[in-house]
């Protein structure tokens, strides 16, 4: 089941993409490091192409971030993967701050390796971010640059990058000062996708985590994507114990973030699957199961509205909500590839 049909540059890549394209093509040679941003759910899919026109050397780290709504075993499975490449993975969750002071930590001693090896008197490195959108750039770029602060005179002068849900927030590149003795910036850039996407598959993965604006893609699309790869999943049998009925008692809520409401959307779902008939492999098997579930989560959600399109599409806001915040489980939807054993 596919979200999305293969589309042209004026899809998604605009002018404002094209040139902040350049400004980062131009500048990656100048720059120290490159820390090349990753959704971790999927790993392959968010890879930054415009890299490919570079030599992956040590000068490239690959950052696998929201690794905290991925499936941990495949993270650590896509880092030893990466690593047989000859690549520098590392994993974060860049809302974590002893996560973050970890990389901090590993970062320094990175750029210690460099200058050793380069027998460098130069005080002052510059790192680049880059990146699709909505992978967590300017997230990661805060953090970074809070936990990196070390004098006080600093903290009173702290510049915060846009972080926003919506994909291609930030617009310009901007520098942050993340280490003093030696000095340390990095710099946020715009999220940039290819002028292209040729595989259906890739593209609709992209549009589930985010990094295709949403405005751009049917919302009942995605959900219905996404329950299709609940319904292949083992993350559903964990809500066995949950009662349909634990939720709201005589009471209207609205707010689909409340822990009975996801309670109830989890058992709902549960049900759903649990008691198919069918055959998970037959599209048309799976379309009934998914039209079920669609009519259950309606209740689940307290949707009542009349018009069936216009409940369906709250329905479905609402699911991916849940599904990009991780109260739906941890997916890595990449398959990774075994090339080397």
């Amino acid at each position: 089941m596919k979200v999305s049909e293969s589309k042209s540059s004026s899809w998604w890549y605009n002018h404002h993409m094209r040139a902040a394209s350049r400004a980062i093509l131009e500048r990656i040679p100048l720059v120290d490091l490159v820390l090349e941003v990753r959704d971790a759910r999927i790993p392959m899919s968010s890879e930054y192409a415009q890299l490919r026109k570079f030599p992956s050397s040590s000068k490239n780290i690959i950052v696998l971030n929201k690794m905290d709504l991925a499936s941990r075993s495949k993270t650590k499975e896509w880092m030893e993967y990466f690593k047989e490449l000859n690549y520098i993975p590392y994993a974060i969750n860049s809302h974590n701050k002893d996560n973050i002071k970890e990389f901090l930590n590993f970062l320094q001693a990175r750029i210690r390796d460099i200058r050793s090896t380069h027998s460098s008197n130069i005080q002052t490195t510059t790192i680049m971010l880059v990146g699709i959108p909505n992978v967590g750039k300017s997230a990661f770029a805060n953090s970074l640059h809070q936990i990196g602060r070390i004098s006080a005179t600093e903290k009173g002068k702290l510049k915060h990058a846009t972080v926003s849900p919506q994909s291609g927030e930030t617009k310009n590149i901007t520098s942050f000062k993340i280490a003093s003795n030696p000095n340390i910036y990095i710099f946020d850039t715009p999220g940039i996708l290819p002028p292209e996407i040729l595989d259906v598959e890739i593209s609709s993965k992209l549009a589930l985590t985010g990094a295709i604006d949403d405005s751009l893609v049917d919302q009942s699309d995605l959900a219905h994507y996404f329950l299709s790869i609940l319904n292949f999943s083992d993350e559903y049998k964990k809500w066995e114990n949950i009662s349909t009925m634990d939720k709201k008692e005589n009471q209207i809520i609205n707010d689909h973030t409340q822990d009975c409401v996801v309670q109830c959307v989890r058992g709902a779902l549960f049900q759903e699957i649990a008691s198919f008939k069918g055959k998970m492999k037959d599209e048309k098997d799976m379309v009934q199961l998914i039209e079920a579930q669609f009519t259950t989560l309606r209740k689940a959600f307290n949707v009542s509205l009349d018009s069936f399109e216009d409940a369906n599409s709250i329905v479905a806001t609402k699911l991916i909500n849940l599904y990009r915040t991780g109260r739906l489980g941890h997916y890595t939807l990449d398959t990774l590839p075994r090339t080397c054993e």
